[in-house]
């Protein structure tokens, strides 16, 4: 018989044990319009409801799944003692992560090799440097191995012992309850950190701990076109890794500086222009500033304040991708001056 928990998953999609597919697939498609992440932005309760709502789903409307669902719905339940979901094929496949999870797999989790964290730093730029690229000298704050207690965490020459919490095994069994009932997992011992031992005198350099914070450079080279928000990626230079595990990655955070001249719109710059009434009134030729160097843009005669000029390719470098964005220029009229010359008949008397 199923157990109280095997409806668990019904009452998620609320229907009954006795539901039609067809049941099954209107209730999902009703939830989800009501629970979905995009119609509920930072709630955090919507968006774990959606997640219990699409797992439901995704068991009961295959009649497979749904069959060893209401038959092993709990831990209990499970023929000779095993897990309930392993070897049933795909509905094993989707609790594999969350039974590994508690069991370590095909047994306890072995103390191996742990890759180290990532990194993330901020960097500002200039403008200028987004544009051209540049490379900098960054400043890192990591954690490495002590280089007194060669990382045990103990005075050299000090006495270390078994740990009492885990016996040795730096491992303890966990209980957890779930909507499958109560699990025994077995996670690594916080006494002694997996070692299975017990420091008596921890080390003065790092005070047991094995790691000590220092400060690494790394030479980071930016690449033409970044934006604020780009991350680049350091491969290699992030925390080190433990029991002999690579070292995680450095982030670099970029922000670009504002600029007294330009806004950036994406790989588009936009600048203005302040034109004096003769230039208005006459037309021009008038030199531009660009990020590199100069260029010339030509103004028609009676050309009105809020014009805007494009200037193709004078934008920013494309970071994925070749060519450059355009840069565009917008006319501002000074104040004053006469703007009777504006009109077509009176600008013969401008000229006189």
């Amino acid at each position: 018989m199923p157990s109280e928990d095997s409806r668990d998953l019904y009452a998620t999609l609320g229907i009954s044990r006795e539901a039609t597919q067809e049941e099954i697939r209107k209730a999902y498609r009703k939830l989800v319009r009501k629970y979905h992440p995009d119609a509920n932005p930072g709630d955090a309760e919507a968006a774990e409801r959606f997640k219990k709502i699409n797992l439901a789903y995704e068991i009961l409307q295959d009649p497979q799944k749904r069959a060893a669902y209401d038959q092993y719905g709990t831990l209990g339940e499970a023929p000779h003692g095993g897990t309930p979901f392993g070897g049933f094929g795909p509905f094993g496949d989707i609790f594999g992560d969350i039974f590994d999870s508690f069991f370590g797999g095909a047994g306890n989790p072995s103390r191996g090799p742990v890759r180290g964290e990532n990194i993330e730093v901020p960097l500002s730029i200039s403008l200028e440097d987004a544009f051209s690229g540049v490379t900098r000298e960054v400043s890192v704050p990591r954690q490495e191995t002590c280089g007194r207690c060669g990382g045990s965490g103990n005075e050299p020459g000090s006495e270390v012992r078994t740990c009492p919490s885990c016996r040795g095994s730096g491992q303890v069994e966990v209980q957890q309850r779930t909507p499958f009932g109560t699990f025994v997992s077995v996670s690594q011992c916080r006494d002694c950190n997996g070692s299975g031992k017990k420091i008596d005198v921890r080390c003065a350099n790092c005070g047991g701990s094995g790691r000590v914070r220092t400060r690494h450079t790394v030479e980071v080279r930016i690449p033409p076109g970044v934006d604020s928000g780009t991350r680049l990626r350091v491969a290699g230079e992030g925390m080190e890794g433990s029991q002999g595990g690579p070292p995680g990655d450095l982030f670099i955070s970029i922000k670009v500086e504002s600029h007294p001249l330009f806004e950036r719109d994406r790989d588009d710059l936009h600048t203005r222009l302040d034109l004096k009434y003769p230039q208005v009134v006459l037309g021009a030729s008038v030199e531009i500033p660009t990020l590199d160097g100069t260029d010339r843009i030509e103004i028609p005669p009676g050309t009105p304040g809020g014009k805007t000029f494009r200037v193709k390719g004078k934008g920013m470098p494309r970071l994925r991708g070749s060519g450059r964005g355009d840069l565009f220029v917008h006319v501002v009229r000074e104040a004053g001056g006469l703007p009777f010359l504006l009109e077509p008949k009176n600008r013969r008397c401008s000229r006189s």
